[in-house]
């Protein structure tokens, strides 16, 4: 059973509606364009999503200095179309029980949406070059993306 006290939470306001962060987290076109902080990439053919519940995603971020792969994957959870997302977050095929657990929850905010990301299962903090600081690039790739050209 995961550590449900150990996690972290990230607040972001995107210049963005809902429906376009949604499509963001939910089709795999648009994952394999930013699930990655800067300096990574995703290859396209790497990634599936069946955003349902009880459905499964999977995906590879590959180093793109040193060609390092990760295989991540997990299980949809709860699935409210443009307010909130939640998924185990490990390996393909993991436990479920044993897998830490990402929560996305969208508010419309004046022009924009904000995004409320929590992670529940893994120790994380600001500086630790792993779990939190990968996640703060992410998104920050997740920024890039939704200001870009599609």
């Amino acid at each position: 059973m995961i550590d449900a006290s150990k996690g972290f939470t990230l607040v972001r306001t995107f210049e963005a509606a809902p429906e376009a962060i949604w499509e963001a987290w939910t089709d795999p076109d648009s994952v394999a364009q930013w699930w990655h902080p800067r300096g990574a990439s995703t290859p396209r053919e790497s990634v599936d999503v069946d955003a349902r519940i009880g459905g499964t995603y999977t995906y590879t971020m590959v180093n793109n200095a040193t060609g390092e792969k990760v295989i991540t994957g997990g299980v949809y959870l709860e699935v409210e179309p443009f307010k909130r997302l939640v998924f185990t977050w490990g390996f393909p095929g993991a436990d479920p029980d044993d897998t830490p657990v990402i929560v996305v929850t969208l508010e419309p905010a004046g022009d924009g949406t904000r995004m409320t990301f929590d992670l529940r299962g893994v120790a994380g903090s600001e500086g630790d070059g792993s779990f939190y600081d990968g996640w703060v690039g992410a998104l920050d790739s997740l920024e890039d993306y939704l200001g870009g050209d599609r």
